[in-house]
């Protein structure tokens, strides 16, 4: 994928996401939201960041199985029960995604949820990439 992240000076600086990404690929990965279930099927993590941190590696493999990298993804959007933990957690969330997906980041949104679909998830991450 051809990625180019635009990041109008007129925007407020982004930090930890890029306000628009322009790809050019020839296949597009839709990715299912992923929360911090282990493969059992059980959520793991009793915080924010230790959930949101398996939610992504989680998120990461399903890419990977698709031929994708972190580099190739378009759009993330994260649903969070919190989004005041999340801003807490902000500095820890973007170590970790920076370990495990680098700093080229994609388009991003952070939404609060009342609930996801298993109660125990604090965090669930979809998205999009687009792959050469």
């Amino acid at each position: 994928m051809i990625a180019e992240r635009v990041n109008p000076p007129e925007l407020s600086p982004p930090t930890g996401f890029s306000h628009a990404v322009v790809a050019t690929g020839t296949r597009l990965v839709f990715l299912a939201g992923q929360t911090a279930l282990d493969t059992g099927g059980e959520v793991t993590g009793d915080t924010l960041p230790a959930q949101f941190e398996r939610a992504l590696t989680n998120l990461l493999a399903a890419l990977s199985a698709a031929g994708g990298t972190p580099a190739d993804l378009a759009r993330v959007t994260v649903y969070a029960t919190d989004v005041a933990a999340y801003r807490t957690h902000a500095a820890e969330l973007g170590r970790i995604w920076r370990e495990l997906a680098g700093r080229d980041y994609p388009a991003m949104a952070v939404v609060e949820v009342v609930r996801l679909w298993d109660e125990r998830a604090l965090v669930e991450l979809d998205g999009f990439a687009v792959l050469p």
